[in-house]
């Protein structure tokens, strides 16, 4: 699936992963090898706790697999 360029978040400047879930949407791992978190650009469904890029690329991985949202808005 290609991607807009319009449609495809900006990286973020810590980011180390970029998984596509099942439609697309971009899942994004970010901080440091021992401090990281991840976010689904998708269903805005996100990792509570700061954990090692090791333990949140399976986490991340596995949610992309079975996460069919393509697109999150909050009210703000």
């Amino acid at each position: 699936m290609k991607l807009s360029p319009h449609t495809t978040p900006v990286e973020p400047t810590a980011l180390l992963i970029r998984f596509h879930n099942q439609v697309g949407a971009a899942l994004d791992i970010t901080g440091s090898r021992t401090s990281s978190r991840w976010y689904c650009h998708g269903c805005g469904y996100r990792s509570t706790l700061l954990e090692d890029v090791l333990i949140n690329r399976q986490a991340a991985n596995s949610h992309a697999s079975t996460c069919r949202a393509s697109y999150h808005r909050l009210q703000r």
